[in-house]
């Protein structure tokens, strides 16, 4: 993976060097801390009991990481529609989602049961030791999971403080608000999707590609590209190569974390790697899988591998990672992932974006897919 260096340029100050997407990380967490700064004391106007246990604790949680990733793009977005000089305005709507993911990952935790988050324990785990801890009456799991949503809530309510901030303060505000609308929307969507299909015991190709673009890949990349465009004031024929290379490089920025939620180490990754097969979420991975078992005819890997299927025990749960191996799907996955990349490189070139912007958005992809796109290896 690719390291980020420190920020060069400070928000609201005009700067030798123009932002990049490399900067972002550094932008993002200087302008979070001024937003939480001013949220957490809000909160502890409010309520001391609720800022201590929810806001707090919410605004450690965002604190603690993640890759900024969302912001890069938006960054990168903004370069490649012509965007230069003051950049605050791209770096408060980076930190608004870097705000909106962390309400994502809050409510994603709950309702996949996951029990670790950035390298500690899930939001809502953290809130049910609280009230074990405390002796508090009724069941701490209900009460942490409960608590968490609000959590989670609390987020998107400070997500969408900031990006209304920004975008009163922008010309381009009412298209920056109308991206960012559409992409809660397409959020909400994607998360419904994923819930459905383990319900309804899915297992096929194009519906777990479908969950993946909604739940994923439009929020982690193809928005933010578009919401950085945006705010340079790009045409609605570059943010349609904004979006389109985003949505092939979010797909495999997701195909890698199906990956890595199933094959990496915990102590790398900050979260277990087997919640997605003791769920049989329907991922991109496992319905290949299904697709190559029944093709081949291995009634063994199709029956470990079936939605309706009992995970049960870890033994279980390895007998499924080695079923998904023996498949070739795992192989399978990593050719999509570049094939994604590569695609996603072709379209982010018809945004007309000079050489070293376009340089910058494929080390952005190689970093979120561990893939560097092939039509970027001739960029100088």
């Amino acid at each position: 993976m690719l390291g980020l260096p420190p920020i060069v340029a400070v928000p609201g100050e005009p700067a030798d060097d123009p932002l990049t997407p490399a900067d972002a990380a550094g932008g993002a967490a200087a302008v979070l801390e001024q937003v939480l700064e001013t949220r957490l004391r809000d909160s502890r106007a409010v309520d001391a009991v609720f800022a201590r246990d929810l806001a707090d604790r919410v605004g450690a949680l965002v604190s603690r990481g993640g890759k900024r990733l969302r912001t890069a793009f938006a960054v990168c977005g903004w370069r490649a529609a012509g965007g230069t000089g003051d950049a605050t305005a791209v770096l408060r709507t980076g930190a608004a989602l870097e705000l909106l993911q962390v309400c994502a990952l809050v409510h994603d935790d709950v309702m996949d049961g996951s029990l670790r988050r950035r390298g500690g324990p899930a939001l809502h785990v953290e809130l049910a030791r609280g009230h074990w801890a405390a002796g508090m009456h009724g069941s701490a799991e209900a009460f942490g999971s409960s608590s968490a949503v609000l959590a989670g809530d609390l987020a998107l309510a400070w997500a969408d403080d900031l990006l209304t901030e920004t975008a009163l303060d922008s010309p381009h505000g009412r298209r920056l608000h109308e991206e960012w609308r559409a992409m809660r929307t397409e959020m909400v969507a994607g998360q419904y999707r994923d819930l459905h299909a383990q319900a309804t015991r899915s297992s096929h190709v194009d519906e777990a590609l479908d969950i993946a673009t909604l739940k994923s890949a439009l929020y982690t990349v193809a928005r933010p590209l578009a919401l950085g465009g945006t705010l340079a004031g790009a045409d609605e024929g570059t943010l349609d190569a904004l979006r389109a290379a985003g949505r092939c490089a979010g797909l495999a920025f997701q195909l890698r974390d199906d990956l890595l939620g199933t094959f990496g180490d915990p102590a790398l990754t900050g979260k277990p790697a087997d919640d997605d097969l003791r769920s049989r979420k329907l991922t991109y991975l496992l319905a290949v899988a299904l697709r190559l078992a029944d093709a081949a005819g291995d009634h063994h890997a199709a029956a470990t591998l079936a939605p309706d299927a009992d995970p049960g025990s870890q033994r279980a749960v390895e007998r499924m990672r080695a079923a998904l191996e023996r498949t070739g799907a795992r192989e399978v996955v990593e050719a999509k992932i570049v094939e994604l990349t590569d695609l996603s490189a072709r379209h982010f070139e018809r945004t007309g974006a000079p050489p070293a912007v376009r340089q910058e958005f494929a080390a952005l992809v190689a970093r979120a897919s561990d893939v560097a796109p092939r039509r970027a290896e001739g960029v100088a």
